[in-house]
């Protein structure tokens, strides 16, 4: 297959266009460079299937290849990103997603949206699944990547029933793994960051908010069974496997010998106080769910985060809108 992967030279862009040619596809990654680093596919420069091309999405797009499938992963997705880039957040859930379903019709090819947990908000049901509306503040300062995203994803199903396009939605929780920014502002890329600094671990309101954590190559086995089938969605994409912010940061302090403790911030505006996925549906419909225990996923995370030089760089201890990414 040839696939356009948006946003491939982000964190999981990056694992998205490597599992692609390693099972033999062509890949044409699509990427502005915003968060996004050109280091996370310096290896994959040389695969003669491989395209970098600097683009941005929500401008006019230029693919001069016969094109198979489409993964829109382009899109601010930490707290700190979006918060920082608030417009052009918006405009790549907007323009970019329609640009880019243009794209897949244009060459009949499958189209696939990385959509969010962030949908189901602040949610009042729990754990989510998918048939869940979700409790979103849409004035709120996290709401430019919620509803980017519902945007998105109604934008999706438009072209679906109305153009016949050949769409699929897939909602992301918690990922984690090699390649994360330290600088994200997410709570495993910070936690770790910190523990290897010796720094007191930051953790917002009093940790008995949960999250659950699924590791990367779990994840992207997900996208690739959702590239290849003709199912609409949505699925959650996620580990059903709940812990709370507080456990997930001791964990974290054994797994460095970090003895640097925690330090308790409030809680910042519209920060989600639980979050599970639901997955029967992905089960069934992908034959997907994660397989990675968490305790090894951290572990593989830590060795790779103390292997680089950058883990010099530090989050800001205060941030707007949280860390629940």
């Amino acid at each position: 297959m040839r696939v356009v992967v948006s946003g491939g030279c982000g964190f999981l862009g990056s694992h998205l266009c490597e599992a692609l040619l390693r099972r033999g596809d062509q890949v044409c990654c699509l990427d502005n460079f915003s968060s996004g680093r050109a280091s996370n596919v310096a290896h994959l420069l040389s695969e003669p299937g491989f395209v970098c091309t600097p683009s941005d999405v929500t401008q006019q797009l230029r693919v001069n290849v016969d094109v198979d499938a489409v993964v829109h992963l382009a899109s601010p997705a930490s707290p700190l990103d979006y918060a920082r880039h608030p417009l052009e957040t918006l405009a790549v859930g907007s323009r970019g997603t329609e640009n880019l379903l243009r794209l897949a019709v244009r060459h009949q090819a499958r189209f696939v949206l990385a959509s969010t947990s962030e949908v189901y908000g602040d949610p009042a049901v729990h754990p989510q699944d998918e048939d869940y509306w979700g409790h979103v503040n849409p004035v709120g300062p996290r709401s430019v990547y919620d509803e980017a995203k519902r945007f998105a994803e109604a934008l999706t199903m438009a072209y679906r029933r109305s153009q016949g396009a050949d769409t699929g939605i897939v909602r992301i929780f918690n990922t984690y793994g090699p390649r994360m920014r330290a600088d994200d502002g997410r709570v495993v890329s910070t936690f770790v960051s910190q523990a290897l600094d010796g720094e007191a671990l930051t953790v917002f309101g009093d940790g008995s908010q949960t999250r659950s954590l699924c590791y990367v190559d779990d994840l992207i086995r997900g996208l690739l069974a959702m590239v290849d089938t003709d199912l609409p969605g949505p699925f959650n994409l996620g580990n059903p496997s709940e812990r709370t912010v507080r456990e997930l940061a001791e964990l974290v302090l054994r797994l460095t010998g970090s003895d640097g403790g925690l330090r308790f911030l409030p809680l910042p505006v519209d920060d989600p106080v639980r979050r599970r996925p639901v997955i029967t549906r992905a089960r069934e419909g992908l034959g997907w769910s994660p397989r990675v225990p968490v305790e090894a996923g951290l572990r593989r995370t830590v060795a790779w985060f103390a292997a680089q030089s950058d883990t010099s760089v530090r989050p800001p201890a205060h941030s707007p809108v949280g860390r629940s990414s």
